[in-house]
């Protein structure tokens, strides 16, 4: 994406106002109940879509949900149950629900025959919930990877239903949105801490591990859920615990002139490394190990307990047994269970 457009989204996404940061809580275990508009699926997903395209529709639209997930149940009660999202979605594709852990058979778009588990791992459904849309022949035409609040999904669904799929992603096109919108941004200015590292940022790892995992932060001036990432997560105790064990590296994705050397050795500038992570919201996470490698990164909105969950899953190298961070955060879930 070239810088200006990139400036011109961020620039967009400071200017969100708080409301766009979700207030529920994601401690609690929540039943998972699809809207009462979504398909009765035999799990034969190719007929699924092929049923959608007769009825003159896009194609098909896959929720991967799990059971207990406080951010599945949210977003289907705030955003899927609003009358004109649901009118929207009707429109131009049939839903199916999916959990992420099922063991059920079932045929994907594709013509490929798995279990739902299995499907779910393919297609990069380590958060719940998870978003995919089906286009002609079972293309996959966007995924989408945690919480959508309704401001961001009718975008989503407006960039689907007029086909800018096809030319462009999906951030280049909230890009040329926020050009054409240029709200006054929030008074948030990035807020020091003293877990924070103080650069020069040299966090080359490639040739020599560190003593700690690492956690990149992006934020930027003005950003609304910045701000409430800052007081309402990083201030909890158990939070900042867990982060004293990590170095933590805050950068100002808009930051276009102080160098940065990466995990993997790569010069570049925090402008520049937020680029090409391809993640179009902030503040924006990546979790790296001690020799350099990426263990996990989300610009989905992340609360208490998911932080919380993900400091784990890199502490305790979850990822060292091919897990998921979503069966990390159900086993911890399970744990919380138990008398």
């Amino acid at each position: 994406m070239p810088r200006r457009a990139l400036l011109a989204i961020l620039l967009w996404l400071a200017g969100l106002s708080a409301g766009s940061a979700a207030d529920f809580e994601d401690r609690v275990l929540s039943h998972i109940d699809y809207p009462d508009w979504f398909e009765d699926s035999f799990l034969d997903l190719r007929e699924d879509l092929a049923e959608a395209q007769a009825e003159g529709k896009r194609g098909l639209m896959v929720l991967f949900t799990t059971e207990g997930c406080s951010y599945c149940a949210e977003f289907i009660r705030r955003t899927l149950e609003d009358d004109a999202i649901a009118e929207t979605v009707r429109s131009g594709f049939d839903a199916v629900g999916l959990e992420i852990f099922s063991d059920a058979e079932m045929i994907a778009p594709d013509g490929t025959e798995l279990r739902v588990k299995d499907f779910a791992e393919r297609e990069g459904a380590g958060f719940a919930p998870t978003l995919l849309f089906f286009g002609e022949g079972g293309e996959l035409l966007y995924r989408g990877v945690g919480y959508h609040d309704s401001e961001r999904f009718s975008k989503l669904l407006d960039y689907l239903m007029g086909g800018r799929y096809r030319q462009e992603s999906f951030r280049d096109y909230l890009a040329l949105q926020a050009t054409s919108s240029e709200p006054a941004a929030a008074p948030y200015r990035m807020a020091t801490d003293p877990l924070f590292s103080a650069p020069p940022f040299a966090l080359d790892r490639s040739r020599i591990p560190a003593q700690r995992p690492l956690l990149v932060i992006f934020e930027t001036d003005g950003c609304a859920d910045c701000a409430s990432f800052h007081t309402d997560v990083l201030t909890l105790p158990e939070v900042r615990k867990l982060m004293a064990d990590f170095e933590v590296v805050r950068l100002d994705a808009r930051d276009t002139e102080t160098p940065v050397i990466g995990p993997d050795g790569t010069r570049t500038t925090s402008a520049d490394w937020y680029a090409v992570t391809g993640m179009s919201r902030l503040p924006a996470l990546l979790f790296f190990d001690e020799n350099g490698r990426e263990v996990l990164r989300t610009d989905a909105l992340v609360l208490s307990q998911r932080m919380t969950n993900a400091l784990m899953y890199t502490l305790e190298r979850a990822y060292e047994k091919q897990w998921t961070y979503q069966r990390f955060a159900r086993s911890k879930a399970l744990e919380r269970m138990q008398p």
